[in-house]
Parts: C-alpha cells; sequence; structure tokens
C-alpha cells in the first residue's frame, strides 16, 4: 500500500468572476489518476476535508478544496456578489488556473448545490459525483430560508440570531457547527448565499437535473435526515444512496469514519467500473 501523501502548503489564488476580486485560500496535493474536488457547506472551509491525509486507498490521489470567497481564509471585494451562480464561476475558474479538466466531485450543502450546477455545465469533466446532502428541492432549505422567514436589516444580527438558532437545535453537529459561523463566514456574503439558495431550490429543478446527470453518483445524508421525500425517487434513479449514522446534516462533524470510507468507495468503484 502507498504511504499517506500529506497536502502542499496552502495557495492562494488571485482571481476576477465577473466585475469581482477575489482571493482564493486552498490547499491541494500532487499525484496519481483522476484528481478529488471538494466544495465545502455554507459557514464551513476546507479543512472539513483535510483529513484525507489519513485515507490510505487514497493517499496517491490528487486532491484539491478550497475555501469559498468570503468563507474561512478567501477574501472577496464585495461580499454582497457571492451567490450560487458566483460560486460555480469560482470553481471552473479555480480549475481552469489549476490544470484540472476532468475530476471526482464531492459537495456538501451549499458546496453540493454548486457542485451539482457545475456538472450540470459540463457533465462529461465529472468522474464521480458525491453529493453530502445539496439542494434537491424546497425542504431543503432549512437554514437558508431563514433568510425570509427570520430576517433582519442587519447582517451582522442576523448571522448572530441564526447562530444562536442553530445551536440550539436538537440535531447532530449543530452546536459544533454553530460555534464556528461567526470565524468561518462573513455576515455580508449571507444574504445574497441564501436567496440564492432558495431561489434555486425551490425553481430550479435540481432534482431533475440530479437524475439525469450521467456520471456514478451517490447522495449522502445523516440518519436524523433519512424522511427527506425524494430518496425514493433518487433510489429509483439507480442513485446509491449512503445514510450515516448517529448523523444529521454534518457528516464530517459527527461521523467522519463513515463519510470516508463511503466518499472512497464511489471513487474507487467509479474508477474501476465495478
Amino acid at each position: 500500500m502507498s504511504p499517506v501523501t500529506k497536502l502542499e502548503p496552502p495557495f492562494t489564488l488571485p482571481l476576477t468572476v465577473g466585475a469581482t476580486r477575489i482571493e482564493v485560500s486552498g490547499f491541494h496535493r500532487a499525484g496519481t489518476g483522476t484528481p478529488l474536488v471538494f466544495l465545502h457547506g455554507f459557514g464551513s472551509t476546507k479543512e472539513d476535508y483535510a483529513d484525507i491525509v489519513h485515507q490510505a486507498r487514497l493517499a496517491d490521489r490528487p486532491v484539491l478544496a478550497y475555501d469559498a470567497p468570503g468563507c474561512g481564509a478567501s477574501g472577496c471585494a464585495d461580499l454582497g456578489a457571492v451567490s450560487i451562480p458566483f460560486l460555480v464561476s469560482v470553481a471552473e475558474q479555480v480549475l481552469k488556473a489549476l490544470q484540472i479538466d476532468r475530476f471526482h466531485l464531492v459537495g456538501h450543502s451549499m458546496g453540493g448545490l454548486t457542485a451539482l450546477l457545475l456538472a450540470d455545465r459540463d457533465p462529461s469533466r465529472v468522474a464521480s459525483f458525491t453529493n453530502i446532502e445539496g439542494n434537491l428541492a424546497p425542504e431543503d432549505c432549512f437554514l437558508s430560508r431563514q433568510i425570509i422567514t427570520h430576517s433582519h436589516d442587519d447582517p451582522d444580527e442576523f448571522l448572530a440570531r441564526f447562530t444562536e438558532r442553530v445551536g440550539g437545535s436538537r440535531f447532530y453537529g449543530g452546536a459544533l457547527y454553530a460555534s464556528n459561523l461567526p470565524h468561518k463566514v462573513r455576515a455580508g456574503t449571507v444574504k445574497s448565499i441564501f436567496e440564492s439558495i432558495v431561489d434555486l431550490s425551490d425553481h430550479g429543478k435540481l432534482l431533475d437535473r440530479f437524475l439525469a446527470l450521467p456520471a456514478p453518483k451517490m447522495f449522502m445524508y445523516g440518519e436524523q435526515n433519512n424522511t427527506l421525500s425524494y430518496l425514493p425517487a433518487l433510489a429509483e434513479g439507480g442513485i446509491e444512496l449512503a445514510e450515516i449514522k448517529h448523523c444529521a446534516h454534518f457528516p464530517m462533524y459527527s461521523n467522519p469514519p463513515q463519510m470516508w470510507a463511503h466518499i472512497t468507495d464511489m471513487v474507487t468503484h467509479a474508477d474501476t467500473g465495478s
């Protein structure tokens, strides 16, 4: 078995998306085979996926993960410009800059929705897609729809109250996730991100687009969310379902060993065609 290879030092990539200047902070490593590209969720960062270094079966695999603009260590000159379509354009530019053509795609929540739209633009580039509770239907806006149900004119105040509500929820990982929010996301991004998530979830026909992608696909979800109404449709559509025990929306916090086992199986099976 090959030794586990470490991630290379973090990089900073200056880009312009539309008229907005951004600086993308990410980590990567070289390797052999089809790269893995990871997109994090709202209020999370690239470090959600840093444990790739402990996955011996993926030790030689090229890896890319980065912070979305306005999140983690990535800067953005206009925080209000950040939306899901904006993040798709960011992903395309980062992939171009790092000369990644075809890849295995893993996205969580906001990152799963971004990944779906990225894959939908050019399905031929995607070797496999692991969708970790990325939005597929209106019911998935249990976090983002709060921009409507609990609206506030002050972005900082909205984020503070949002953090309190999430931290007091009954779901696995909620308190841990909430405790990091003030340090991982700038308040000025929240409204535009959440509004675009709600609009796409309500009107974007996301489930149909996910089902139509030709690549091998997995939908991963926590056992506390196993009542999602569209799970039977995914199973009927031939999409692999991965239920993560002792988990709600955040498998990387609640049950990372099971999350990584499913990701590893998906990637290796997609490569071998088994």
